[in-house]
């Protein structure tokens, strides 16, 4: 018997055959039956389509763990952390086992919870958790955390976190606003475009004053406005970090930027055509910064800043990191390390692509009190 592809079916039983964006990219992600997000393949690492940040070293969750524990000891953040995301576990894992051994004292009050969709790296990440694992409580989303838990204070993090939300698409063309659509031509994906009606997108638009150049492309990102106006009640007493790529309104202005940032990753190659291996590749749009910032404070987050990667992880302190060893073999765990904290901080690393936006609420933070190395800040 013939399987037929859900996004194939979606399409064809629609009212006009075709699918937003976001819709599509709903089914290509997160679809129980063919989802990326949903399968059992090995998805981040050099078996997978792409590397996070905690897969270049433990080093990584081990800064967090110490920057956490500054918040909590130091400022009287609950000892409470909520990972949205989590991958395969590694940034957890690191977490658990440096705050373990940096305070015992306060590591038996902390608790670790984990929102995960995708039940693959539910499985993955009690395997990569072990000891550490009864410290961790996982959900499937956040609306499951909600059922459990009435409201949380504590630290929320998050690791290219957003940038797999379902985004709508639009463009302008000859003057006139169109919104990109999925539909089936000749049996393969392609896209069709309708002058903007969703007023949703029109008011998004409106919201965050702004307008498109002839020829411009864009993401529209209504679940990231959804996500944090509907979880404002449940974040009480927090800070949060977000790490991911992204561009300001300003730089959403820059030729370069024209085309969007809807982008595929399959076994580490930039897929520039979304509608490729649907359900196999994995899907993502640069946050728009702007949009988190604005309707974040919407609901009720301050912002306090916004740093690459590479200057937060120096004022936070990982230099402290590197030791001195005379151990000539370069694949000794110090000699490992001191490279990796070399790969997140060089010129044209990694760190360069990603920023780090902190935002805090209902908390007040004296945050001189918490940079290790501040000079760095400046440069940010």
């Amino acid at each position: 018997m013939r399987v037929v592809n859900p996004i194939y079916e979606a399409i064809k039983t629609s009212e006009l055959r075709r699918l937003s964006y976001a819709d599509y990219m709903q089914l290509a992600l997160y679809d129980e039956r063919c989802g990326y997000y949903m399968r059992k393949k090995t998805k981040i690492g050099k078996e997978g389509d792409f590397f996070t940040n905690s897969h270049v070293s433990d080093v990584f969750g081990k800064l967090f763990a110490s920057f956490f524990l500054r918040l909590v000891e130091r400022q009287n953040v609950p000892p409470h952390i909520c990972e949205l995301g989590g991958g395969d576990g590694r940034f957890a894992r690191a977490v658990l086992n440096e705050w373990k051994a940096k305070s015992p004292n306060t590591y038996r009050q902390l608790t670790y919870t984990m929102i995960e969709t995708s039940p693959a790296h539910r499985v993955k990440q009690l395997e990569t958790l072990g000891d550490v694992a009864e410290k961790v409580k996982q959900y499937k989303d956040i609306k499951e955390f909600q059922q459990h838990v009435s409201s949380f204070s504590g630290i929320v993090f998050s690791n290219e976190f957003f940038d797999a939300f379902p985004v709508h698409v639009i463009t302008k063309e000859n003057g006139t606003v169109y919104e990109l659509f999925v539909t089936v031509d000749d049996h393969k994906l392609v896209e069709e475009k309708y002058p903007l009606e969703n007023e949703h997108i029109i008011q998004y638009l409106h919201e965050r004053q702004l307008s498109l150049a002839d020829g411009q492309r864009l993401e529209v990102p209504l679940a990231l406005k959804t996500f944090l106006l509907e979880t404002a009640p449940f974040f009480r007493h927090c800070v949060m970090f977000t790490i991911d790529y992204g561009y300001t309104d300003e730089e959403l202005q820059l030729p370069a930027r024209r085309q969007g940032s809807l982008r595929g990753y399959y076994r580490h190659h930039l897929i520039t055509n979304p509608l490729m291996y649907p359900g196999e590749m994995d899907l993502t749009a640069h946050i728009q910064w702007d949009a988190l910032r604005m309707y974040g404070k919407q609901a009720g987050w301050q912002y306090v800043s916004m740093l690459r990667q590479d200057r937060f992880l120096l004022a936070a302190g990982i230099l402290l990191y590197l030791e001195e060893h005379n151990d000539s073999n370069p694949f000794s765990e110090k000699s490992r390390q001191n490279r990796a904290i070399r790969s997140l901080i060089m010129d044209g690393g990694m760190s360069t692509d990603f920023h780090v936006m902190i935002q805090q609420k209902g908390v007040r933070i004296h945050w001189d009190d918490i940079w290790v190395q501040p000079e760095f800040l400046s440069f940010a």
